[in-house]
């Protein structure tokens, strides 16, 4: 693909934006081009009822001064337009002090390859054989359960080119797919949902994913009808392997990000190379997961994807740095600075988020705890980013007596914190499960993610129940 003729740029045009940039006295400066189109199509109670495309073109550019950073954008690529918003972020960051190969520290790292799985494109997948698709999701998962009531289905997908270019004359492009399925179903006043995301193609749209899907938002269903809520208190509680990740990602993955690190934000901020966790516990954050939706040959500053370990057997070994929390320490970036679109200045993010494998088997965890709760998925959780307080909601689960899941679970809270959790967690299951669900942060702008966990036993929480 001919990045610089989607952008209508060349050396000489990128060049001279840099030192427009950099006119006023900035000591780096970065282009971030970006091309996307989105599509989707919905099907709501046998009929296809919305649909939409469009398109969007821009480039950002951002200067950095000392501590100042100015960041200006266009939504077209016209020179004349790219150089005014060049002199907009210029003039946000005036005067340098530091030296311009500050962000230039590196890690050499091998570009990673075929990370995205486009097996079959777009352009060959017409509207109609969508359609089918979520027309046949809704025969297929009636034909399972014969109480379901109402049914929502919808396919998204984006293609994104970006080509990047900074004041160290690095230059790298790439072409990000990303390809999502939705499922929601009512039945008997309860509602559910679940959802597929891979940085893909049209692949997806096969009789495979539609029987994952199924399965996923019928699994344990009639548990969750009779769901009653527990009592609650101080308790034991296990989190299942897969989407209880989303506690790791929330409360403790957040203060590793490393602008809350140089703000001094977090509680984290003077704790590196101490042991935080028992020896069993190595935390995980990683770009290079192939067709993961936290994804990337390259971060969004050109950084090269990378897989960080934040902590190994029980210690804080790295937190998760962009370009300018990385010159700030003095180090390299560990590919993590990322971007809602070219609207939007890089920002420390996660990528995929998990916990390696520990030694125990899931069943010996659950049998360890004689009175307790088995969480398999959390909700709409609140957290405290630098502190890691938090309180989730528990969208399903079983209590736990006697070493044994008995009765199904609803309408609780799990309260704590995130780096208490983390030093509680006594027992990791030896299955680990990436959770492929349509993850989303949102740290002012929103990025794809996606999160993991094995098996874990905390031996203290907070359970809000009756």
């Amino acid at each position: 693909m001919n990045y610089e003729e989607i952008f209508q740029v060349d050396k000489p045009k990128l060049e001279k934006l840099i030192n427009t940039a950099l006119s006023r006295g900035g000591n780096y400066a970065d282009l971030y081009f970006e091309y996307t189109i989105y599509s989707s199509l919905s099907l709501k109670d046998s009929e296809l009822n919305s649909g939409g495309f469009y398109e969007e073109l821009g480039v950002g550019i951002r200067t950095i001064a000392g501590e100042k950073t100015g960041y200006a954008y266009c939504e077209s690529s016209d020179m004349p337009s790219m150089l005014e918003a060049a002199k907009a972020a210029a003039s946000i960051a005036q005067g340098a002090e530091y030296q311009r190969d500050s962000y230039a520290i590196k890690t050499q790292h091998p570009v990673p390859q075929n990370l995205y799985r486009m097996q079959k494109s777009w352009e060959s997948c017409s509207i109609n054989e969508q359609g089918e698709f979520l027309k046949a999701l809704e025969s297929e998962l009636r034909a399972r359960d014969s109480r379901i009531e109402k049914v929502i289905a919808k396919i998204q997908y984006s293609i994104s080119s970006v080509l990047m270019y900074n004041s160290l004359h690095e230059l790298c492009a790439e072409t990000r797919p990303m390809t999502s399925v939705f499922l929601s179903i009512n039945m008997l006043d309860f509602t559910n949902n679940c959802s597929l995301s891979f940085r893909c193609g049209a692949e997806l749209l096969s009789a495979e994913t539609r029987k994952e899907l199924i399965d996923r938002i019928l699994m344990d269903i009639d548990a969750k009808l009779e769901a009653k809520r527990p009592s609650g208190g101080q308790m034991k509680v296990v989190i299942a392997s897969g989407a209880g990740g989303i506690l790791l990602h929330e409360a403790i993955g957040h203060t590793f990000e490393a602008d809350f690190i140089r703000k001094r934000q977090s509680i984290f901020s003077e704790k590196m190379g101490l042991k935080i966790a028992n020896e069993d516990i190595s935390v995980v954050d990683d770009g290079l997961v192939r067709g993961n939706r936290g994804a990337g040959t390259y971060d969004d500053e050109g950084v090269q994807g990378q897989k960080t370990y934040m902590v190994e057997k029980g210690y804080l070994r790295s937190f998760l740095h962009d370009r300018l929390s990385a010159a700030h320490f003095g180090i390299a970036s560990t590919g993590n600075g990322r971007r809602e679109s070219f609207r939007f200045a890089p920002q420390p993010r996660m990528r995929a988020t998990y916990m390696d494998n520990g030694p125990y088997q899931k069943e010996e965890i659950i049998s360890a705890v004689d009175k307790g709760i088995y969480v398999k998925e959390f909700s709409n959780g609140q957290v405290r980013i630098g502190e890691g307080d938090f309180t989730f909601y528990v969208k399903s689960g079983f209590l736990i007596e006697n070493g044994r899941l008995t009765a199904p679970i609803k309408d609780i809270n799990v309260i704590g914190n995130g780096p208490e959790v983390l030093a509680g967690i006594s027992m990791v299951g030896n299955d680990l499960k990436i959770d492929n669900s349509c993850w989303v942060c949102g740290k002012e702008q929103s990025v794809p993610v996606s999160c993991g966990i094995p098996t874990v036993l905390v031996d203290n929480m907070i359970v809000g129940g009756e």
